[in-house]
């Protein structure tokens, strides 16, 4: 008889496997003991002498005892009743015809390890006769050698100090059938110095929680493993006994769903999506069977919801192994599928993420496999991405941004600068753009293309915009009190179209101009011209409202947008602000070009002077943006331009400079 032993864990089935295949020797090894004149086939009762011996019998250098018992331990119990304890049993046949008939298999094993007498169900079980199992040594019969846990609890019952020992084991019979079974091994009453050793058949039952196993761990579906059974196989893999003993020590994931699958759903219906699922399944199967075939290990396929599904790689060899995987999955899926009549075409995203298992979770590596689908659908669909640590990491500051953003207002951890929009023909500061920096105690100090895109996602743009226009007017209303004799300079705030519609724009404007006793004309609102154009509704009522209030109303960024000129006439605009890109092309000095002999772009300047010309002609001002070098304020003033901002004449500046730009001008 071979065996699996699986050692003892407190009150309960011992679990843990060690598989050993062994074949029965049926001839005596030792000479039976005789318990009281009685045949060791029938007899239980006969009275030993005093004292128990160590286990001899029973390989005791095989296996080193631990430091405390282990095992299953039932609590102490009263002594059995013996034939001497119930009358008119005692000295019958009875007791020993029911020991030999009962359909429990048991035997009588002695302090040395030795079966001294066995049931015919014993010999049953084992596939011999009973008397051929007189004098064997009882832990090989059932395999509780073949652990040191079990192997030590085993002789600590032997020895009177333990109370009882149960534990499963999976036994081979020999006519070559296998079966589970429980063995239980618990002291006779002491004058006995001897143990009963009794297995229960338990293949039934470990069959029944085998099928229920897999029904709890695989997919109805696809019948694939699921969720459940990935993420158990996964950490696993990444426990350090699975890598540190051999292999590669890395691990690997393609994580992927179909591009699409929710339309399939909603137009044909759940039973034929269960079915492509299905199909699907088969080919991602087919595909790591393939990829089983080159590597000699078989990724997992799993299905972990809806149409997820993920191959796990362990022991793998790098990203190009990843690499081939995802590009064999895709071309797999290329092909149309045929289900039932209908023929479907589908596409999957596949998120790639492979690295040292060491150091690493099974969250951490999900989240990644996540992140790294996600860029694979931004990216287009129906292709893989690999992870990228960089790009992963701006995602984190993004995400980290975002999650601190309207604590950061409440913090004051926002200030403004102040970029000086100055007159082309005179150079003198006509009014300056507030410009917000946000001082972020982790990443220093952020520019707005940081952060608005952020602020605009979440709705914090509203309480940002707010905050951003107060302090602008009172630090332009500042300006002017306290240089009375200088001409007074406009502000000019960015205004976001989700502060049009998630609040009251036209209110809070009329309230901060009332609050800090700044003059409505010197306010300049500006919208990006994709913003404004098209405006209807609420939007179109705002600007006008705030336009008949005496505020300025510019287009930012003029010239990249929808550039829909028809909106012009109809829009309450006062100022136009050309694109730097715009500009940029007149960025050259000398009549040959500039340092890196580039010329100049005739078109450039056409489009400008006509733009400028058609502003003139609506009543409108025009402002440069951009303009870093005396060549192109030149062209410009030239042209007819009104305004220019741009490191020509100052980058964004604290308020103080520009104070010092006012008093340098009165």
């Amino acid at each position: 008889m071979s065996g699996t032993s699986e050692g003892p864990t407190p009150t309960a089935d011992l679990i843990r496997s060690a598989v050993t295949e062994r074949h029965i020797d049926t001839s005596p090894r030792t000479s039976p003991r005789t318990y009281a004149g009685v045949p060791p086939s029938a007899s239980v009762s006969a009275v030993s002498p005093p004292g128990a011996s160590p286990c001899a019998g029973a390989s005791p250098g095989t296996y080193a005892p631990a430091e405390t018992p282990l095992g299953t331990l039932d609590t102490p119990e009263s002594p059995l009743d013996t034939p001497e304890s119930i009358p008119g049993i005692s000295e019958s046949g009875a007791f020993r015809a029911a020991f030999g008939a009962a359909p429990l298999p048991m035997a009588v094993v002695d302090r040395e390890g030795l079966v001294v007498t066995a049931n015919e169900s014993l010999g049953a079980l084992l596939g011999t006769g009973s008397g051929a199992l007189v004098g064997r040594i009882a832990a090989d019969l059932v395999d509780l050698a073949s652990d040191a846990r079990t192997w030590h609890a085993y002789r600590e019952v032997l020895r009177g100090r333990q109370a009882r020992l149960r534990c499963t084991r999976r036994l081979k019979h020999p006519d070559g059938h296998s079966l589970w079974v429980q063995v239980t091994v618990a002291p006779l009453p002491a004058q006995e110095e001897a143990v009963l050793l009794s297995i229960a058949d338990i293949s039934a039952r470990r069959e029944l929680q085998a099928r229920l196993r897999h029904l709890q761990m695989h997919d109805p579906v696809t019948r694939l493993p699921n969720r459940t059974l990935f993420f158990e196989r996964l950490s696993s893999a990444l426990e350090a006994e699975a890598y540190e003993e051999g292999g590669t020590g890395r691990i690997g994931l393609c994580y992927l769903d179909l591009d699409g699958f929710k339309a399939v759903n909603d137009t044909l219906g759940h039973r034929v999506g269960d079915r492509l699922l299905a199909a699907v399944a088969e080919r991602l199967t087919r595909c790591a069977d393939e990829a089983g075939y080159a590597r000699g290990a078989t990724p997992l396929v799993a299905r972990l919801g809806g149409d997820e599904f993920a191959l796990l790689v362990e022991d793998s060899t790098g990203t190009d192994q990843l690499a081939d995987l995802a590009e064999s999955v895709l071309k797999s899926l290329q092909a149309p599928f045929d289900l039932s009549g209908q023929r479907l075409s589908v596409s999957a995203s596949i998120g790639v993420v492979e690295r040292r298992a060491a150091g690493t979770s099974a969250t951490h590596l999900m989240q990644a496999a996540d992140t790294t689908l996600y860029w694979a659908k931004a990216d287009g669909k129906g292709r893989w991405t690999l992870f990228d640590p960089e790009r992963n990491a701006h995602r984190m500051t993004r995400q980290a941004l975002s999650s601190t953003l309207r604590a950061a207002i409440d913090r004051n951890e926002f200030a403004l600068e102040y970029q000086p929009l100055v007159g082309m023909e005179d150079g003198g500061v006509r009014g300056v753009e507030a410009l917000v920096r946000w001082n972020h105690p982790q990443f220093g100090t952020l520019t707005p293309n940081r952060f608005i895109g952020l602020a605009e996602e979440d709705g914090s743009i509203v309480q940002l915009g707010r905050w951003v226009l107060a302090t602008a007017c009172r630090q332009a209303r500042r300006w002017q009190l306290d240089h009375p004799d200088a001409a007074p300079i406009f502000v000019s705030v960015n205004v976001a179209v989700r502060q049009v519609w998630d609040s009251d724009l036209v209110a809070d404007v009329a309230e901060i101009l009332a609050e800090t006793g700044l003059a409505p004309h010197l306010l300049q609102l500006e919208l990006t011209e994709s913003a404004v154009m098209g405006s209807a509704g609420r939007p179109l009522q705002a600007l006008q409202a705030l336009s008949d209030m005496g505020v300025r109303i510019a287009i930012d960024d003029f010239g990249t947008g929808y550039s829909n000129l028809a909106y012009l006439s109809r829009l309450p605009v006062s100022v136009l602000k050309l694109d730097g890109s715009f500009v940029r092309g007149f960025q050259y000095e000398g009549p040959d070009g500039g340092a890196g002999g580039a010329h100049p772009n005739p078109a450039d300047e056409v489009i400008v002077e006509a733009l400028i010309q058609l502003a003139h002609r609506l009543g409108l001002t025009v402002t440069a943006e951009c303009v870093e070098t005396a060549s192109q304020a030149t062209r410009l003033r030239g042209i007819g331009c009104d305004t220019g901002q741009g490191w020509l004449y100052s980058r964004p500046v604290a308020p103080d400079r520009i104070s010092a730009l006012l008093t340098a001008s009165s």
